[in-house]
């Protein structure tokens, strides 16, 4: 499945931001019908990076997010500084 159709887009909010500096962890809008496994293939492929664990939850609006925890020799703020989130 194509990458750009399971990630729909990454969160820039002030807990995410949070989340990146304290856990080195990115937050992100995904397909709702995506599974982990093929959430982790997708940021993989995309970015080229380690990806250790993947929590997801629905929201009430019906959209589906996902908290991606990074290896330490992959910092999430320079990730984010690609995407242009900061």
């Amino acid at each position: 499945m194509d990458p750009y159709k399971i990630i729909k887009n990454p969160i820039s909010t002030e807990k995410a931001v949070r989340l990146m500096e304290s856990e080195n962890k990115l937050t992100f809008i995904v397909d709702r019908k995506s599974k982990k496994g093929d959430i982790k293939k997708a940021l993989e492929e995309l970015f080229k990076i380690k990806i250790i664990k993947i929590n997801t939850l629905i929201l009430p609006s019906g959209k589906k997010k996902a908290y991606v925890k990074l290896s330490p020799e992959t910092p999430a703020i320079d990730i984010a500084t690609q995407l242009g989130l900061i």
